[in-house]
């Protein structure tokens, strides 16, 4: 399997006036294509911040992260905002849905982004939605969702552009236990027989049992368990 995410010696920090905070240090490790791995530590300990290096967002201050073999480093923020979208799918604690349009849309918006056919985005936006149970939904604005099913529609659209590598930031951390169960089995069942790779960034354990692989956060250095 090829590497979506390659992290070489990396490190991150911050000053604060004359005071240095060092959030990461030297981290190794790889996500390939098709594993699904889990990103646990406590809060605070820099779990959203290595998503955000991994996802390219931010650059390490030491050390080298690549995407897809690519040093973001190195790159244009232009050409990082096209990897990102190229490999990467997002699901995060609240699902960031545009509230004035349905949901339809919303899962479509990042083909019509791309440039994709209109029809043919609006096509693969009801498919997907039906593949995640909301084939009834498909006109309702968030406003008329649950909260379940305001975070199956964030699904569809993270996995609508068939990224590399889907990045979950506790992504059933605002759902309800029972809610929160069926997101979590949902995200796993569309990972199957996909090259896809599934990361998520949790602090449950029973989630990252789930998980093929954990990796623990702990005093800025990343543990393999």
């Amino acid at each position: 399997m090829s590497n979506i995410i390659e992290c070489r010696s990396v490190s991150f920090s911050y000053n604060e006036g004359n005071n240095k905070t060092e959030v990461l240090k030297n981290l190794n490790f790889e996500i390939k294509s098709g594993e699904t791995t889990a990103i646990i530590g406590q809060s605070g300990c820099g779990k959203s911040t290595l998503l955000n290096l991994m996802a390219g967002l931010d650059t390490p201050t030491e050390g080298d992260m690549l995407i897809d073999n690519i040093n973001i480093s190195k790159i244009s923020e232009t050409d990082r905002t096209e990897l990102r979208a190229k490999n990467f799918g997002f699901v995060y604690q609240f699902h960031h849905l545009l509230n004035d349009f349905p949901a339809l849309y919303n899962v479509a918006l990042p083909l019509l982004i791309m440039g994709s056919d209109k029809n043919k985005a609006l096509l693969k936006s009801k498919k997907i939605l039906t593949n995640v149970g909301l084939e009834n939904r498909l006109n309702h604005k968030p406003s008329e969702l649950s909260g379940g099913e305001r975070q199956r529609v964030a699904i569809a659209r993270a996995m609508i552009t068939e990224p590399a590598c889907l990045l979950a930031d506790e992504p059933t951390g605002n759902l309800d236990a029972a809610n929160a169960a069926e997101v979590l089995e949902l995200i796993i069942e569309l990972n199957k027989n996909k090259t896809t790779a599934l990361l998520i960034v949790t602090h449950d354990l029973s989630i990252a049992n789930k998980m093929a692989r954990t990796l623990t956060l702990f005093n800025s250095e990343i543990h393999e368990t």
